[in-house]
């Protein structure tokens, strides 16, 4: 199932998503000083988690709601003769076994209302898969620069990100981190005196207070696990493992391990001079690297990494894998500067394989010049924690630096804290190491990157316009993919479902019987057609996709229903209904356009792989006078072809927005 990728959900679903609560006059919370004050980013009066037990459950969706959003998400795809044979086949899952699927689903939900009806088989569903997470799963977003520049120093940086994710690790588990709330109006609900009000509010009764002034807040529950956590390898299915009882941070130079504590004895942050001079001492180690890289095993298909693993803890290398699981986070230090961004997205999204630690919930990278980025595990959670966690440590490491490119590290014996890890390898590990690497080469060496950047108009514009910025990307590719191969295909946005308990995604569909419309007449037949005509197209594409965007943000798409349906079919051992047998719903879920879009101050670029063969990898953000996208693909499609179709697609849509003939 082709359906596996988030960086962000839509900037129209999370645009004005604000940590709400703001740092506290002194005393108003016990346990806090001025004395501990380092160890924390701020110190909100309203308690981290304290809308979390009241918020909404994710709604299931009418079945005769999916059926029909499933119908018109397919009718741009197929011919008529195809069509009326996917809606009978709709039309008889909606009365026939889909009904009694959905009743259980339902009654399913009701007895577990702690969670989400999404949320179990979501996780089966990637720890189930068997393929690599590399360039299936793991997506990066990358860090802006360090507005001062001499702070880009790569020790300086890598000591500062590294204290600040310290602080938020220290925020977040001491119930102080700012909850995050989604504001329709922030002028009643982001305020202090809405502050002060709805802390006194009970848990239980907190959303409802919350809703009240139009805001929103949004599940926090997947946030444990961006510290101490991991995805292990197991036959059939992988588990997630976290300790947060461990203090020590792991390191990764030229594909060696290192290891020290962060955290003292009381749990307190350990001195920036001192972690300073352990990563100094790190990155002054000549030893060359190792001739068997661990690192390559969690590129491995997982079936393959789990008996290998195995090996490993029947080797005598439990206590050594014990750290690198348990380790607060994995930070990757590369020994080469950053040449342009296509370098940077190959190195940030899969690397040379022997300097990360794929498996970790993140890994902090930092190149040699100090371009910085995290990689991370998807099964765990999605890109709203992870998007937090990048804007706090990116606004605390620039605004509040821990030590400066002056600062002297503390004269401390680095050898003795610092501890290199030494894996035992026998003949069996050592050839797996080899083969992990071969199959690692030869798959990376088939995805081609590329980028645009289209400068002559942004959000600002199109929202004079009254036209959704996001709808226009997206009208974009569709577009750009028609212009370059004749098709209309497969699309998939994701959008957060977090403003319910335990939402993870729901799936926009962004081609539509309006985009179809629009980019033939744009793409086959612009002279036939008036400007006012393309403008009113372009408005219906706007207007319908604001629709899908907010129905999904609801919980209120298809994917997700027919999705749960499908594996409460299977975990029930009744056999599969034929709506899921018939091609075009395979087509459907086939997604050759994989899209997510990200914007924030923190953030320089996104990027991921392709979900098929044939597909392209699309990250974009929509900023306020410009607009990026950043897409991938493996052999099967061309995307250097692809962005500059996207770009003569934007000009396109510019250009009639401003009232302007296109020229073919």
């Amino acid at each position: 199932m082709a359906t596996r990728r988030l960086l962000l959900s839509p900037a129209s679903c999370l645009r004005r998503t604000k940590a709400l609560g703001a740092p506290a006059a002194p005393g108003l919370r016990r346990g806090y000083s001025s004395a501990d004050s380092f160890q924390y980013l701020h110190r909100s009066i309203v308690p981290t988690m304290h809308f979390q037990k009241s918020l909404p459950r994710l709604p299931i969706p009418k079945l005769e709601d999916t059926v029909r959003r499933y119908l018109n998400a397919q009718k741009p795809l197929l011919d008529d003769d195809q069509f009326r044979k996917t809606e009978e086949l709709g039309r008889s899952f909606e009365h026939g076994i889909g009904r009694e699927l959905h009743e259980q689903l339902v009654a399913q939900d009701k007895q577990n209302k702690h969670t989400s009806y999404i949320s179990g088989p979501w996780f089966d569903m990637y720890l189930s898969s068997r393929d690599s997470v590399v360039l299936n799963f793991n997506p990066f977003m990358s860090f802006n620069p360090d507005p001062k520049a001499e702070y880009n120093d790569q020790l300086t940086r890598a000591t500062n990100m590294t204290v600040s994710a310290m602080r938020f690790l220290k925020t977040l588990r001491a119930g102080y981190l700012e909850p995050e709330v989604f504001h329709l109006n922030p002028d009643k609900s982001d305020t202090q005196t809405f502050r002060r009000l709805i802390r006194f509010v009970p848990s239980s009764l907190s959303w409802f207070g919350a809703y009240m002034v139009n805001a929103y807040p949004l599940d926090m529950s997947q946030y444990f696990r961006l510290f101490n956590s991991t995805r292990l390898p197991k036959l059939s299915q992988d588990e997630l493992f976290t300790d947060e009882k461990a203090k020590h941070l792991l390191v990764l130079r030229n594909g060696n391990f290192y290891v020290f504590d962060v955290l003292d004895r009381d749990g307190n942050i350990v001195k920036p001079s001192e972690i300073q001079a352990h990563l100094k001492y790190i990155l002054s180690d000549n030893s060359p690297a190792p001739a068997f890289p661990l690192a390559y095993l969690p590129s491995e298909n997982r079936d393959i990494w789990a008996l290998l693993r195995q090996k490993l803890l029947d080797n005598g290398n439990e206590e050594v894998l014990q750290k690198v699981d348990s380790a607060v986070f994995c930070l990757c230090l590369d020994d080469f500067p950053i040449k342009d961004l296509v370098h940077l997205s190959h190195t940030m999204l899969h690397g040379d394989g022997i300097n990360r630690w794929y498996d970790k919930s993140f890994n902090l990278i930092l190149a040699k010049d100090g371009n910085a980025a995290i990689h991370f595990e998807h099964s765990w959670g999605d890109g709203v924690a992870v998007l937090r966690f990048q804007n706090e440590v990116f606004k605390d490491s620039t605004q509040k630096p821990a030590v400066t490119p002056q600062s002297q590290p503390a004269a401390v014996d680095s050898s003795s804290a610092v501890q290199k890890l030494s894996f035992k390898l026998n003949d069996a590990l050592k050839a797996g190491i080899t083969k992990a690497k071969q199959n690692f080469d030869a798959t990376v060496e088939t995805l081609t990157l590329d980028f645009i950047q289209f400068k002559k108009g942004g959000k600002e514009f199109l929202k004079q316009k009254k036209i959704s910025p996001d709808a226009v990307a997206q009208l974009s590719f569709q577009m750009a993919f028609l212009r370059q191969y004749c098709q209309t295909v497969a699309t998939y946005e994701s959008c957060s479902t977090a403003a319910f308990k335990h939402g993870r995604t729901e799936t926009i569909r962004p081609a539509s019987i309006y985009t179809k419309k629009c980019t033939e007449a744009f793409v086959r037949q612009p002279s036939k057609h008036s400007t006012e005509e393309l403008q009113q197209m372009i408005a219906e594409c706007s207007k319908y996709h604001s629709q899908l965007t907010k129905e999904a943000a609801m919980g209120q798409g298809f994917d997700r229903h027919l999705f749960s349906l499908r594996y409460l079919a299977a975990s029930k051992g009744i056999p599969l209904p034929d709506i899921y047998q018939d091609q075009t719903y395979a087509q459907l879920n086939h997604n050759i356009l994989s899209t997510s879009t990200l914007s924030s101050p923190a953030v320089n670029m996104g990027g991921f792989a392709p979900v098929v063969p044939d597909g392209f990898g699309v990250a974009y953000g929509v900023h306020d006078d410009w607009i990026g996208c950043s897409a991938s693909s493996y052999p099967a499609r061309n995307v250097h072809e692809f962005v500059q179709c996207v770009h003569k697609s934007l000009e396109d849509i510019f250009h009639v927005l401003e009232g302007k003939h296109i020229s073919r």
